[in-house]
């Protein structure tokens, strides 16, 4: 099967690019993956498991590995969370059946794209099937149950009982057997009433319980900077937590780029001695509906471009939040289920993200722990931020204006030689676009207002912004190996595709999605 990486581009189909046998196609490598939280009930107009397994190939395209799907749980309570369930074992019917969801998560391994579920342990609703069936398994106070954190519609569940712990750990095997979901996005690991002892235990447990079969745990909870007793309990992935909250502070219309720099220096120290990778975003549904229902317009005015670059870049695996790629300026209240508006999006969000996306893969040196470089500047470039990451013989510069005012920045210090600039803001909205530069070790560049350019070393064919829809034909054979040379992204010749990624061939770009041969 052919897909047209294209089928996100809005206006512009690029002939040159496209996604080959998108069936066969291998993983992203850990460290150079994407994730996307999706909730069911918004991401589609039926708001159903179906509906969402037919858009799977949408988020392909968009360079999505991960699909986190929100609490698809019956829902209770009486506020109508997602995150009071009444029933671990068993779908929200609004969204489908297990078997649907088995169905779903059967679409996107055939695209060699992951499913994680939303669990929480922290909690039930008030009125969940245990209340009744067993009352043992909650926390209790003068023989009363007990409100965690004065959420009215759930009760505090008590892992002080074996047989709660027992429980919990067979509804996590429940969904690997069922649906065969590939990990877990664990709610409030941050709770004082879920003991360290009980991941220590939990994780290995079922990343151990099937055979050949690789689970993965992110935790909400800032464990480098916060939670810190977590630190050993076994968590592949944490939040960001504390960085993201800085970008808050950093507002709609700041152009406080040392506090920026700063900030990002303080993640970057905290993740240096950690075992586990994090997860780094600009928003998600707490900050998108809990945090006075801000869209991301509201949250970061311009700044949203040149912050999403940064989360992209900067280290870690990036989060796209159910809409975001599409501008992100809707208020998703996931209580009861906004449906998402993809009929006018917005072209620079998408062909940023996508963009990012596929450097995220393609470039060794934004792998997740690659080393950041701060480049010194100019002192008229004061609201400007530059960087470069290296790995091997593969180099990324990113740039990015604060100001709200166009300036000219000195950087010094770059690797002399050939870049390609692979990301401008200047004209991202119309379409991608490739052009050469030679950089001496000092360089000055342009940039517009809340402008931001991404720039790989090595030497590429250049693409002109495409000036229409296009259309190509392709079969097979145009993608079987043939004389012409690849080229990666970072500059270096191959015989064939070694890896999945983005290439050049004939002056073509290539999503490859599997490895030649």
């Amino acid at each position: 099967m052919l897909l047209m990486a294209s089928q996100l581009m809005g206006n512009h189909l690029l002939a040159s690019d496209y996604v080959d046998d998108i069936n066969r196609a291998a993983n992203n490598e850990v460290g150079h993956q994407v994730i996307y939280e999706l909730n069911v009930g918004s991401f589609t107009a039926e708001g159903t498991f179906a509906a969402a397994q037919q858009k799977l190939a949408d988020l392909k395209t968009l360079g999505v590995d991960i699909v986190w799907l929100m609490p698809i749980y019956p829902r209770g309570g009486g506020i109508n969370s997602p995150y009071a369930a009444t029933d671990f074992q068993q779908t929200n019917p609004k969204y489908g059946t297990i078997t649907d969801l088995k169905s779903l998560v059967a679409a996107a391994h055939a695209l060699n794209m992951q499913v994680w579920l939303d669990w929480v342990p922290n909690h039930t609703a008030t009125n969940a099937t245990w209340v009744t069936t067993h009352p043992e398994y909650y926390a209790k106070s003068g023989g009363q149950m007990i409100h965690p954190n004065g959420y009215n519609d759930v009760w505090q569940l008590d892992y002080n009982n074996t047989a709660l712990v027992n429980a919990m750990n067979d509804c996590l095997k429940f969904w690997i057997d069922q649906a065969d979901v590939d990990g877990y996005r664990c709610d409030y690991i941050s709770s004082s009433r879920i003991p360290t002892n009980y991941w220590q235990t939990a994780i290995p447990l079922i990343k151990n319980y099937k055979s050949g079969k690789t689970i993965t745990f992110l935790g909400e909870g800032d464990i480098a900077q916060d939670v810190t007793r977590l630190k050993t309990a076994g968590f592949d992935y944490d939040y960001a937590w504390g960085y993201q909250s800085s970008l808050a502070n950093f507002g709609s219309s700041g152009v406080y780029s040392a506090s920026l720099k700063a900030n990002a220096n303080t993640m970057l120290n905290a993740s240096a001695n950690v075992s586990f990778s994090r997860m780094l975003y600009v928003t998600n549904h707490d900050q998108n509906f809990n945090e006075s229902k801000k869209t991301l317009t509201q949250k970061y005015g311009l700044n949203r471009y040149p912050l999403t670059v940064l989360a992209y870049t900067l280290y870690g695996m990036p989060l796209i939040y159910n809409g975001q790629e599409v501008g992100g300026n809707q208020a998703l209240d996931y209580f009861n289920d906004t449906k998402i508006n993809w009929s006018s999006p917005d072209t620079k969000m998408l062909n940023t993200i996508r963009t990012l996306t596929a450097l995220k893969h393609a470039v060794p040196a934004l792998g997740d722990k690659v080393a950041v470089n701060w480049v010194t500047l100019s002192s008229g470039a004061a609201n400007v931020l530059a960087f470069t990451r290296k790995q091997g013989d593969s180099e990324v510069l990113v740039v990015l204006n604060l100001a709200t005012t166009a300036t000219n920045a000195t950087l010094t210090g770059l690797t002399a030689g050939s870049w390609s600039q692979w990301l401008t803001s200047e004209t991202i909205s119309q379409g991608t676009s490739r052009r050469q530069q030679q950089f001496s070790a000092t360089q000055t560049l342009a940039l517009e207002a809340k402008g931001y350019r991404v720039f790989v070393r090595g030497s590429f064919p250049e693409e002109d912004i495409p000036t229409g829809i296009g259309s190509v034909s392709l079969q097979p054979s145009t993608l079987s190996p043939h004389p012409s040379t690849f080229f990666d992204l970072s500059g270096r010749s191959v015989s064939s595709p070694q890896r999945p990624g983005l290439y050049f061939r004939g002056g073509k770009k290539m999503v490859v999605s599997h490895t030649y041969f």
